[in-house]
């Protein structure tokens, strides 16, 4: 078998199991949030997505960066036939970002009343903060444990491991909504950062006892050259966490705005906070419903190229970032059919919302960039132009800021959805040019 052929094998049987589970997950999760939007309210889900800028940036300076380090490494080392230094490197990425989420809860704990009212803009997420802080150090390990399996190339853990955590978080939410309801009290959206928290420890109580049971994994690790793997990680996942962490604060910065912008326009606190739980807690996640299996795709794509630029050559890379490219771009222009077709159905008997039918449609006509733009960005991390990836990141961002800024005061949301389309037909355009530059430089 060509090296192409065993690539694109272990590709494909890596993005099925994914895909799998990722749709599973995201069909759960779509009725969830239906569940939500009818037990809280627009308010209160706008409310409950207010505060996910403040965990995913949590996220992305405490593990993202050491977990894509970590998939690199462990590929590396168990490709050297050096499993004990695998499992090292694992045991200190766990300490490590475990330490990280510990300042973290500290630090979120003792501000959240300024992280809401300065950076969110609304005094209720205060609650909601203390209780979302929980669930780092549980993240944590489930990233790590996660990192490791894909550099390893197995699917079976962290497949397994979201539909845990999802089915966890869901569980949680509808028992304690109906016992409140049973004993006369009034359930808060609160509950649903509960099942966040009972979600992540579920995920992490389930990877790392699957993986003590692991035969490589067995060993006792080596303490004395803690230090050393510690090094060598932080090193590599540094440069990887900047990256992240900036793009995530512009992120968090976007999406923290919204409501204070559509105020701007002249929608009351009450209105934006709904017109921003429709967009975020409804719309979107519909929109991004398929991306599960772009994701996949992408995640999978990424340790292949990087397979390819060792052991292959430029016309394998080039195949599967064509075949992997294409079918996302396929698959986008399906999508972007279906929901043109079927928006404001979705929004009035799905969702009870004929601003979330609007929103549909609007957002529809991303779809073809938007999926085929993780292909495109997974070839360009995967030959290591991770530095591309963060101006494309940031420039695209800058776009949808500047939407935020300038355009929503003038037409309400609608002008932060023109916004959001023409940052990602942008990022199309820089991925291309990228790859084509790579593509005609010289072969060493």
């Amino acid at each position: 078998m060509t090296v192409s052929n065993t690539l694109k094998h272990t590709m494909i049987k890596g993005t099925l199991v994914l895909t799998m589970a990722g749709l599973i997950s995201r069909f759960m999760g779509f009725f969830f949030r239906i569940f939500l939007s009818h037990a809280f309210g627009e308010e209160n889900v706008g409310l409950y997505q207010l505060i996910f800028p403040v965990y995913t940036l949590c996220l992305s300076l405490g593990t993202a960066g050491i977990e894509t380090a970590l998939s690199h490494i462990t590929a590396k080392k168990i490709s050297l036939g050096k499993k004990n230094e695998a499992q090292n490197i694992l045991y200190a990425a766990i300490i490590v970002t475990v330490i990280l989420s510990l300042i973290q809860i500290l630090i979120i704990q003792k501000n959240a009343a300024h992280i809401a009212h300065s950076f969110l803009g609304d005094e209720r997420c205060v609650e909601l903060l203390i209780i979302i802080s929980y669930a780092l150090p549980c993240a944590s390990v489930h990233c790590c444990i996660c990192g490791c399996s894909f550099g390893m190339q197995q699917t079976r853990i962290p497949a397994l491991s979201q539909l845990i955590e999802q089915s966890t978080r869901i569980l949680t939410v509808i028992l304690l909504f109906f016992y409140l309801k049973s004993i006369g009290e009034i359930p808060s959206i609160h509950l649903a950062v509960v099942g966040i928290v009972a979600g992540e420890f579920a995920s992490a109580f389930y990877s790392a006892r699957s993986f003590s049971h692991m035969k490589m994994f067995m060993a006792r690790p080596s303490f004395s050259a803690l230090d050393r793997d510690t090094r060598e990680l932080l090193m590599l996942s540094a440069p990887l966490t900047a990256n992240r962490t900036a793009v995530t604060l512009l992120q968090s910065i976007e999406a923290a705005s919204i409501p204070a912008s559509l105020r701007l326009f002249g929608c009351s606190s009450s209105e934006a906070l709904s017109i921003y739980g429709v967009l975020t807690g409804m719309a979107l996640p519909c929109i991004l419903f398929p991306s599960a299996i772009t994701s996949s795709v992408g995640t999978m794509l990424t340790p292949a190229v990087t397979t390819a630029v060792s052991t292959g050559t430029r016309a394998d890379i080039k195949r599967l970032t064509a075949r992997a490219a294409g079918s996302c771009f396929i698959l986008g222009l399906f999508c972007c059919l279906c929901f043109l077709l079927t928006g404001n159905l979705l929004g009035d008997l799905v969702f009870h919302s004929s601003s979330a039918g609007k929103f549909i449609l609007t957002l529809a006509w991303i779809c073809p960039f938007l999926y085929t733009n993780t292909a495109l960005i997974s070839t360009i991390n995967g030959l290591g132009k991770t530095t591309a990836t963060f101006l494309i990141n940031t420039s695209c961002l800058t776009v949808r800021i500047l939407s935020v800024y300038f355009i929503i005061p003038l037409l309400g949301i609608q002008g932060y959805l023109l916004g959001l389309l023409a940052s990602q037909i942008m990022e199309s355009i820089l991925a291309l040019a990228v790859l084509s530059y790579f593509q005609k430089k010289p072969e060493h």
